[in-house]
């Protein structure tokens, strides 16, 4: 374990596959999967990907993994200061995104030189852990009424096209 100069106790196996989660994310309470803080707000699982999803997965929860990788560069060799300050960076890009994710996925981590001085490149993507299947939160649908509406095509002598499509469009 190393201790951080923010005061947080964080283990050396962080890379590529480690999952964060937002704290006060509802979880299962059937998971019992330790986790230890590594940014104010941010926790580590102390576990990889691929179990952890399998433990979702057995209690039927579902771990969303999201398309569009979230990227950065730090200067500093790969060492732990350097993934929190690339962590960090990620994490105010996610802040960005239209909904908010619960988890985060290091998906790649390099390290280089470029004229002498050391740099590290993370990926990550976005993940989100919940219990429905729809990644639109509950108490969004719950709020909302949902309307169907059927659209159609003017031909030339302003007669309607008999085909109709139905999209949903929120009221809210």
């Amino acid at each position: 374990m190393v201790k951080s100069a923010c005061g947080f106790q964080v283990s050396e196996s962080i890379g590529m596959r480690t999952v964060f989660i937002r704290e006060g994310t509802p979880l299962p309470t059937a998971l019992s999967i330790e986790s230890e803080a590594f940014l104010p707000g941010w926790r580590v699982f102390k576990i990889d990907r691929q179990a952890l999803t399998r433990e979702i997965e057995t209690v039927n929860w579902n771990f969303f993994y999201l398309a569009g990788e979230i990227r950065t560069t730090v200067f500093g060799r790969g060492g732990l200061g350097t993934l929190r300050r690339a962590v960090k960076r990620i994490v105010a890009k996610q802040e960005g995104q239209s909904f908010r994710f619960n988890s985060l996925e290091i998906t790649k981590i390099a390290s280089k030189w470029f004229l002498g001085i050391p740099f590290t490149s993370i990926a990550a993507h976005s993940r989100h852990i919940q219990l429905g299947i729809a990644l639109i939160p509950a108490k969004d649908i719950a709020g909302r009424s949902l309307t169907a509406i059927p659209s159609a095509r003017a031909s030339q002598q302003g007669n309607v096209v008999a085909k109709q499509y139905a999209a949903v469009i929120s009221n809210s």
